[in-house]
C-alpha cells in the first residue's frame, strides 16, 4: 500500500494502470453479483488480487477491495471524496433520497446527528427490559421437538422491537397492516432489486406487487406521522419518531431545522428495515451455528445462566463474522483516487468486500470454524471484523444490535437446548441485499 492509496491523485493518471477484472458482459456480471456474490467475490479476489474492477447495474463501474489497510483508509478518507450515500444508490427507491443511508456530507451529518440520541449507551440500557420481554413472548411459542424456521421467528421478534423503539407503539390496526406491507417489501429476491430501478419492469408481475406494497407502506407511515404531530403527549414520548418531530421546536437553528414529512418517512423506513432484518438474520445464523457446535452451545448456555454478557456478545459477533449478513459496502468517488497502485476514476463505486476479509485465512485462524473465543483473545480487530462498516458511516445501530442479540441469546439459551434438523449445514441464500440461511435456519429444541 503506497502513501497515495485512496487519496486524490497527485501524479499523472496515465502513469498508473486501472484495476484488472473480468471481461464478461455487464448483464451477466450483474446477475452473478446479485445471486452469487458471496462466491463470485472470493473467486475474483483469488484470481485478480485485493483490487479488481467489474461492472454491475445500477452502479456500473465498480472496484472491489479486500486489503484491510485499503479498507481502513477508505473508511477514514474525506467524506467529500468518498460518498457513501451515492454508493448506496441501489437502496434509494426504497429508503428514499433523504435517508441517512443515501445522503452525503452536510445533509448526512445533520440527519445522523438527529438519529444518534436514541442509540447512545444510556438509551440502550433503557431498552434491555423491553427486548427481554418481547423475546420471552416470542420464544415461548417455539415448538418443542419439531423442526421450525428460526429465521422467521427472529424476524417477528426484531421487527416488534424496532417498531416499539422507532414508533413507540405496537398495537393498532394501522401497525398490523404496516407489519404485513413492510414484510412484503423485505421479502424479495436478489433479482427483484433490478425492478427498483426500472419503471418498465414495475408494470409487471412481482415488480408491480413490490411497488404496490411500498406505496401502501408509505401511506401508513405518513398517516402515523400526521397523528403523532397532533398527539397531546408528544413532548413526553421517547420513541425515535417523537424525538424527531420535536427537533427544532425549541431553537429553530439551521442544524436542528424540523424534518419534513418526506424526510421523516425516509428515516422511519430506513430504521424499520435496516434495524430489524440484519439483526434477525444474524440471530438466525447464531442458532444455526450453535445447534451444530455442542461444546460452544454448552459454554454459551453457561454464560447465559451466569450473566456473562461478554461471551454472549462474542457468539453474536462470531456469527456475524462467519456468516456476514451484508457482504460489502460502497463508496462513490467524486474525484480520481489511487488504490493499491491502481488508478480509479471519479464516479467509480469502491466496494470493501467485508465477507472476503472476514473469511480470509490470512486474517483469521481457521476462518471456517465457529469459535466465539477469537473475540475474547484479541485475535480480531476493527481491521478484520467489519459487519457495521466503519468511519463516520459506521452503522449507528451497532450497539443496539449487539445489545439486542445478547438479550435474545440469553432468553433462548436459559430455556432451550438447540439441535439441527439435519447434519448438513444450510447454504447461503441472497435476500434483497442480505444473505440468509437458505432453509430458514431450521432447528429442533428441547427444554433444558
Amino acid at each position: 500500500m503506497t502513501a497515495s492509496t485512496l487519496r486524490p491523485q497527485d501524479h499523472p493518471a496515465d502513469q498508473l494502470p486501472t484495476p484488472p477484472g473480468p471481461r464478461l458482459p455487464m448483464t451477466l456480471q450483474s446477475v452473478l453479483f446479485a445471486t452469487q456474490r458471496h462466491r463470485l467475490l472470493r473467486l475474483l479476489h483469488r484470481r485478480y488480487g485485493s483490487v479488481f474492477a467489474f461492472q454491475v447495474f445500477p452502479e456500473r463501474h465498480v472496484v472491489s477491495i479486500s486489503d484491510p489497510g485499503d479498507i481502513k483508509e477508505l473508511f477514514s478518507g474525506p467524506v467529500t471524496t468518498f460518498h457513501a450515500g451515492e454508493g448506496n444508490q441501489v437502496l434509494k427507491p426504497v429508503m428514499g433520497e433523504h435517508s441517512v443511508l443515501t445522503t452525503d456530507e452536510d445533509e448526512h451529518r445533520r440527519i445522523r446527528t438527529l438519529l444518534t440520541p436514541p442509540f447512545t449507551g444510556a438509551a440502550l440500557r433503557g431498552y434491555r427490559g423491553m427486548v427481554a420481554d418481547i423475546a420471552e413472548h416470542e420464544v415461548a411459542r417455539w415448538p418443542i421437538g419439531t423442526p421450525f424456521r428460526s429465521h422467521t421467528s427472529m424476524q417477528r421478534l426484531t421487527f416488534e422491537v424496532i417498531l416499539r423503539v422507532v414508533l413507540g407503539v405496537s398495537d393498532s390496526p394501522r401497525l398490523a397492516e404496516l407489519r404485513r406491507t413492510l414484510g412484503g417489501v423485505i421479502d424479495i429476491g436478489a433479482l427483484d432489486i433490478f425492478g427498483w430501478h426500472n419503471e418498465r419492469m414495475q408494470r409487471y408481475g412481482r415488480w408491480r406487487r413490490n411497488q404496490k406494497l411500498l406505496r401502501r407502506s408509505d401511506e401508513l407511515l405518513y398517516a402515523e406521522i400526521a397523528d403523532r404531530r397532533a398527539a397531546p403527549d408528544l413532548g413526553e414520548r421517547t420513541d425515535v419518531l417523537s424525538r424527531l418531530l420535536q427537533t427544532g421546536s425549541q431553537t429553530g437553528t439551521e442544524d436542528e431545522a424540523p424534518l419534513t414529512d418526506a424526510e421523516l418517512r425516509d428515516q422511519l423506513v430506513t430504521l424499520l428495515l435496516a434495524g430489524h432484518e440484519t439483526t434477525a438474520t444474524a440471530l438466525a445464523w447464531c442458532w444455526h451455528e450453535l445447534s451444530r457446535s455442542p461444546e460452544t452451545q454448552a459454554r454459551a448456555a453457561t454464560a447465559a445462566d451466569t450473566g456473562d454478557d461478554r461471551y454472549l456478545e462474542a457468539v453474536a459477533k462470531e456469527a456475524m463474522r462467519l456468516r456476514p449478513v451484508i457482504y460489502e459496502v460502497a463508496r462513490r468517488t467524486t474525484e480520481p483516487v489511487t488504490v493499491g497502485g491502481f488508478r480509479v476514476p471519479a464516479g467509480t463505486t469502491i466496494m470493501p468486500a467485508i465477507g472476503v476479509v472476514q473469511t480470509d485465512p490470512a486474517q483469521h485462524d481457521e476462518p471456517e470454524t465457529f469459535r466465539p473465543e477469537r473475540f475474547l483473545d484479541g485475535s480480531t480487530s476493527p481491521r478484520n471484523w467489519l459487519p457495521f462498516g466503519g468511519g463516520v458511516r459506521r452503522c449507528l445501530g451497532a450497539g443496539f444490535a449487539l445489545m439486542e442479540a445478547t438479550e435474545v441469546l440469553r432468553t433462548v439459551l436459559t430455556r432451550y437446548h438447540l439441535a439441527p434438523d439435519r447434519t448438513r449445514g444450510e447454504q447461503v441464500k441472497p435476500r434483497n441485499i442480505t444473505f440468509t440461511p437458505a432453509r430458514g435456519a431450521r432447528v429442533v429444541i428441547t427444554n433444558r
